[in-house]
Order: structure tokens, then sequence, then C-alpha cells
């Protein structure tokens, strides 16, 4: 029988294959903003931040795009543990071919490239601080190409537009959901 890791056998696993701290806060961004989008749709936070958590785990020892997540879907599954999340980890990207039938991973693609870029406006600020960051101010930069050049913009408007969010409304939950761990986050 498939099974969720607990919150605290998730973080073990981030621990034990993600040094990079910039990585790890990552992690924790797209677990918060899944969070977020869980409470939204009435499904499981824990679940859904365990995908945000995990979704990049295996990155450090895999970073090459033929490997990189599907080394770390393959393991999770050889640790019982449920196809849903799995999935989860392969539908964050576009080269996975995964299908993103569901409203879980619909998300965790739309969040990932998105908190990047909500942490890169969050750097510009004098304080460096994501309380200082708004909406405005992500989509200021949002249209400075140059800015954070290396964030997708195009995965961000249709992970969005997937999720049948507006973009401006899904800036605000990622960074409402960011600003609530902006302690974690360094920011």
């Amino acid at each position: 029988m498939s099974r969720w890791p607990n919150h605290e056998e998730a973080e073990r696993i981030m621990n034990e294959w993600v040094s990079n701290v910039n990585l790890k806060k990552h992690a924790w961004a797209a677990e918060a903003a899944l969070r977020a989008y869980a409470s939204r749709y009435g499904e499981d936070p824990e679940q859904w931040g365990i995908v945000g958590l995990l979704h990049d785990f295996d990155y450090e020892r895999y970073p090459d795009l033929k490997d990189h997540p599907f080394k770390g879907a393959e393991w999770l599954k050889s640790q019982g543990y449920a196809d849903e999340l799995s999935e989860g980890v392969l539908a964050h990207a576009d080269h996975t071919g995964a299908v993103r039938d569901t409203d879980l991973k619909k998300a965790i693609y739309a969040v990932d490239e998105l908190t990047g870029l909500v942490v890169a406006v969050a750097l510009t600020r004098p304080t460096k601080k994501l309380a200082d960051v708004t909406v405005e101010a992500v989509m200021k930069k949002w249209k400075a190409k140059s800015f954070a050049a290396g964030v997708n913009r195009q995965e961000i408007e249709k992970g969005a537009e997937e999720l049948g969010i507006p973009l401006k409304e899904h800036v605000d939950i990622v960074l409402t959901a960011m600003q609530g761990i902006s302690d974690k986050l360094g920011l």
C-alpha cells in the first residue's frame, strides 16, 4: 500500500538529499505556495506541501534534465510512497512530459518558477524583505525581461492559465504564502 511521508519524513528526505541552502529555501517557498493552493481548493495542505518540499530534492545529485526529476520520482516510488507524490514531482517540469491532470499537478507547475521571481524581487528591495514586496512590484519586474532572466515567465503564465487564475491573483497567492514564512526564507 502506498503512503505519504509525513512532514518530518519529508524534511528528513530533503535534508539527506539537499545541502544547498538556497535550494532548501526554494523548496520551502514551493511548499508554502502549495499549502495555500491546497487550502484554496479544499485539499490536504500537508500532502500538497510535501510535493512542494520534495519537487527538486534530487536536483543536487541529478542536475541533468535527463535525470531530474525522474531519479527522485523513481526513488520515492521505490520507498513505497504514493504515486500522487511522484507524479506531482514529475509535473513541475515540462520536459518530463507529465500530464497535469489534477489541481495539485497544475499548482506545482505554476508556483515553481514564480517563487524564484518573488525572491529576486525581494532582493531588490532596500530592506531585502518579502514584507516590502507587492504584486505591483513583481509585475513591474515581470516586464523587465533582463531581470531574473533565468525565470521562465511563459511557464508561470501557462501555469496560472492551467489553474484558471488571473496572473496577478496567482502572484498574490504565492507572494502572500511566501511572506508567511519570510523568517524561514531569510527574507
